[in-house]
């Protein structure tokens, strides 16, 4: 099972993944830097993790495996035992008549199925399965969340020290909580007091889950150990404080945002996970369809102007911006970002962090960023007056300018920037497209079913304007009076959720003549939003709808994301 980096780069041209050029600039640099040449395409997000392991495993003669969706028996996985699974990036996963099913992400090993076999002492079949996915389920070896934590509290009631109790099993509490929570890809951390208990919760895939609850007397102590890690006043206690822990994991250091307010029991705490592996994401990776990928690509590729992410916190605005900026981040140009905060970091591209406390304003800092001689920049947030006037002027004198706005939908962004005192004609002199944008959950694929409804059932428990749009939108699509959708229905692998990751819904905006009329004139969103469907736009409830019948998402999840 052996596969050489650059047998596998001529594969990759075979296949027209990428330029000869950008391919043999990425072949040289994984060399001359010592790093695998796997891991350099999926860092540069030339192909996806998935994408490039079908790839891998064609050249290998082998299957390819996605571990996530295989629910994996404790039984089975400890066949192999976990040092040596760890030891060599391997996984049992199932076992039949046919032997022990294994997946790895070596394929630079030919040795490897004749160790296990000797160790094991059956067949074993073997699998290519990615890197980041080997590693989700190498996780499957530890302790559920609960045991974990019940042994920690046992530990510390029958320790004798009572500094013991204090320092050990709390500083084991918060260390378990948080890497957890990073392996089951949450994106923040809820610790809340109540009257009799400590509740922790995930948000996962946008959703809160109740995760464990620690008794009272514990909760001071945890809020304690917080504040120290985040460098935060512990003898404060009746005001809001905001902080940062670097926290080390297996596979990265992950930077966690820490806000503690005071409430009526206690304090909460909530950390927001900031992970570079969760945004390893490519443009084709994020849900965008071909016809709004090709307006995407016609922006960015021009030298100057405007492009903008619109939505709600948490619909993935800056995801899709740094996906654009990856794509843009060539040796050639200089490239500076400004964000609040800086989520994480692009080698290759410099990025300033605002701070209020010295002074450092979006506003400030872009006024300096300009001086840079910058060809592209990224803005994090358009909030105010004096950016917005910078950042247009910058976009209208030679500069790419990335940003993002807290607006409903695309047609929204342009009243808003008019709002923010920038004159008409510069808005429709500088944007060149507006994506809006939300995030929806995902089917699991490994518990999706189907089912059937009628005409007079669809959009019944949404409010008229969807259920009348939604009627309009699959008026083609009933066969027989019937409309055959998809649900998850639940299973070990998605928590019994029946949803498992998440994928965007969008549309884009591209700022033609009509709308730079439109705009010049002033008219509203609605009339924008108007000549933007007439002229091609597919909204973000139709591309949610499309993404329904694609079995996807599901319909509940399109209404919970685009209600008003």
């Amino acid at each position: 099972m052996k596969l050489s980096p650059g047998k596998l780069k001529q594969s990759l041209l075979e296949l027209d993944i990428a330029t000869p050029e950008i391919l043999e600039d990425l072949y040289k640099r994984s060399l001359n830097n010592n790093i695998d040449f796997v891991k350099t395409l999926v860092g540069e997000n030339v192909i996806s993790e998935d994408n490039l392991g079908k790839i891998i495993a064609d050249n290998l003669s082998v299957p390819f495996v996605k571990l996530s969706q295989q629910v994996i028996s404790p039984e089975v996985l400890n066949v192999i035992p976990e040092v040596v699974a760890k030891k060599n990036n391997i996984v049992a996963f199932k076992k039949d008549k046919f032997g022990l099913h294994l997946a790895t992400s070596s394929y630079d090993n030919d040795q490897i199925v004749s160790f296990v076999e000797k160790k094991v002492g059956i067949p074993v079949v073997i699998y290519y399965a990615g890197e980041n996915d080997v590693k989700d389920a190498l996780n499957n070896y530890e302790k559920d969340i609960k045991t974990a934590y019940h042994t920690i509290l046992d530990d510390s009631v029958n320790s004798a020290s009572k500094k013991t109790k204090d320092d050990l099993s709390i500083i084991k509490i918060v260390e378990t909580t948080i890497s957890y929570a990073y392996k089951n890809k949450a994106s923040d951390i809820h610790i809340e007091p109540y009257e009799d208990k400590s509740l922790i919760r995930f948000r996962i895939d946008g959703i809160l889950h109740d995760i464990m609850e620690l008794p009272k007397d514990v909760h001071n102590q945890v809020v304690t150990r917080v504040k120290v890690l985040a460098k935060l006043r512990t003898d404060e206690h009746q005001a809001p404080q905001d902080g940062k822990i670097s926290f080390k994991t297996e596979s990265e250091n992950i930077d966690i945002r820490v806000s503690i307010v005071p409430t009526t029991h206690g304090e909460k705490i909530v950390m927001r996970l900031l992970s570079e592996k969760s945004r390893q994401y490519s443009l084709s990776d994020l849900g965008f369809s071909e016809k709004d990928l090709e307006k995407l690509t016609s922006a960015y590729k021009k030298p100057h102007g405007m492009i903008l992410s619109t939505g709600p916190t948490g619909s993935g605005k800056t995801t899709t911006l740094y996906a654009i900026l990856k794509i843009l981040n060539r040796r050639e140009v200089n490239i500076m970002t400004i964000e609040d905060p800086v989520e994480y970091e692009i080698e290759g591209i410099s990025q300033i962090q605002v701070n209020e406390k010295t002074g450092l304003t979006f506003a400030n800092g872009l006024r300096s960023l300009v001086r840079q001689d910058p060809d592209i920049m990224l803005v994090g947030e358009i909030r105010d007056e004096e950016t917005a006037g910078i950042s247009v002027n910058a976009a209208m004198t030679g500069h790419l300018v990335l940003s993002t706005l807290h607006t409903n939908d695309a047609a929204t962004s342009i009243p808003r920037l008019l709002d923010l005192g920038v004159e008409p004609f510069l808005v429709s002199s500088t944007v060149n497209v507006i994506i809006g944008q939300r995030l929806v959950r995902r089917i699991c694929a490994k518990c999706r079913i189907s089912e059937e409804f009628d005409n007079e059932s669809v959009g019944a428990d949404g409010d008229s304007q969807h259920g009348n749009n939604l009627k309009l939108i699959l008026k083609d699509q009933f066969k027989n009076g019937k409309l055959r959708v998809y649900k998850g229905k639940g299973c070990d692998i998605c928590h019994q959720t029946g949803y498992l990751g998440r994928v965007g819904i969008f549309e884009v905006l591209l700022v033609g003549e009509e709308i730079k009329q439109a705009i010049v004139d002033k008219k509203d969103a609605s009339v924008i939003q108007s000549i933007a469907v007439k002229n091609g736009m597919t909204t973000m409830f139709q591309d949610g709808i499309k993404k329904m019948l694609q079995g996807v998402t599901t319909l509940d999840e399109i209404l919970r994301v685009t209600k008003e």
